[in-house]
């Protein structure tokens, strides 16, 4: 049986490679080290001392211990565990290339599947008193800021939409069909109906708020003004959420696209198509947004759980 020093000779090869002939940083080197070690230890574990006696099986195993630690060491996070991957796939491909082995067999192995992350919507109540929370005072900023957060809510817009409308983009003459144009990705446009509130909290910033800060300016077609007259940052209408999410006492990050989160999961809670949400929404395909469908699924099992008689008593029990 081949000495376990060879598998640490192929490694020490590989790492020298990435140093001299990659001309990687150092620390870079260390983070390969530390990952293709753990692989390493797995292998001689199977009493593998080469990586010309490893098969795809072996690679296809290692990678999932990865996230789990069920070879010993401490469960990865999703990137680490990727990036994990990445070193070993491109052990074997090096080892492929200098002739130690016949065969990549880590050529088809793919990262773990991260968890899917479902979007993070506030509840109705928490979006009033976000929304209440926006103007602080009756003035241009406070009547701006209560219509940009009227707008996103009321109409799941990305920030980066609502900061590039322009005051043509918001049609407001027929008060029972207003709608609003908006440019997301691809320049693809889409045209989404403005709700009462959010045509309210607009109009009364257009008559009032806008005229006063156009004035510091010289002219500008922008729908939101900052208090120069300019058309509103991206960074400065996620101030104008952050502040009111504070003032409104909300925990954890309230971001612009919690808006269209909530937006979103409130329509499918509330009976809308999914279809019709992924128009609303600009979504290119409808699978991005069946991920809202998971969110309202997960509250409904957890109103079930906790309203019905029969949701957690077992067979057998008091009532069965």
């Amino acid at each position: 049986m081949a000495s376990n020093s060879q598998l640490v000779d192929e490694l020490e090869q590989y790492l020298a490679h990435l140093s001299v002939e990659r001309a990687l940083a150092s620390n870079t080197v260390n983070a390969y080290r530390r990952d293709l070690q753990r692989y390493v230890d797995f292998l001689l574990a199977r009493e593998k001392t080469s990586l010309a006696q490893v098969s795809e099986g072996d690679v296809a195993e290692f990678i999932p211990t990865l996230r789990t630690g069920k070879d010993g060491a401490a469960p990865l996070s999703a990137s680490s565990a990727a990036r994990c991957t990445v070193a070993v796939r491109g052990w074997h491909k090096f080892a492929l290339l200098e002739g130690t082995v016949k065969d990549d067999v880590a050529r088809e192995v793919r990262p773990p599947t991260q968890p899917k992350r479902l979007p993070k919507a506030i509840a109705i109540d928490d979006v009033q008193k976000l929304l209440d929370a926006a103007a602080v005072a009756d003035n241009p900023i406070g009547q701006r800021d209560r219509a940009i957060l009227e707008l996103l809510y009321g109409t799941g817009a990305r920030i980066s939409e609502l900061v590039s409308l322009d005051v043509d983009d918001i049609s407001l003459e027929d008060k029972e069909f207003a709608t609003v144009r908006l440019v997301g990705k691809g320049d693809k446009e889409r045209l989404v109906p403005v709700g009462s509130y959010a045509l309210a909290a607009v109009d009364a910033y257009l008559v009032r708020g806008r005229p006063a800060l156009a004035a510091a300016g010289r002219g500008n077609a922008a729908l939101f003004l900052n208090a120069r007259g300019n058309r509103l940052s991206r960074q400065s209408a996620w101030s104008v959420i952050s502040a009111a999410a504070e003032r409104a006492g909300l925990k954890g990050t309230v971001s612009p696209h919690t808006l269209r989160h909530s937006f979103a999961t409130h329509l499918l809670s509330g009976g809308a198509d999914i279809r019709i949400v992924q128009e609303l929404l600009g979504h290119a395909s409808v699978t991005t947004t069946q991920v809202y469908t998971l969110v309202t699924a997960e509250t409904l099992r957890e109103v079930y759980a906790g309203a019905h008689p029969r949701a957690s008593l077992k067979p057998g029990s008091a009532g069965d």
